[in-house]
């Protein structure tokens, strides 16, 4: 019994990584997103002071990517 245990809680732990990689990806890609639409407002005319509260947000969800793939680096399966 205790091997299927040990087999659940590996398997567990696989599936966490791939939601963690994915919700990685997901907030890179919001943020890269984000950050697209800013230059072209810029380019359109916007001032960066206008853009801030979304360049905040573009470095809040890249903080958030960093923290998540330091973690899953740190716990490798």
């Amino acid at each position: 019994m205790a091997n299927a245990t040990l087999a659940e809680d590996i398997e567990q732990v696989r599936r966490t990584k791939g939601v963690i990689e994915s919700a990685t990806l997901v907030i890179n890609g919001f943020a890269a997103r984000v950050d697209a639409a800013i230059q072209q407002a810029l380019a359109n005319g916007a001032t960066a002071e206008e853009l801030a509260p979304l360049s905040a947000v573009v470095d809040e969800t890249e903080a958030a990517a960093n923290t998540l793939a330091a973690a899953v680096a740190a716990n490798p399966a």
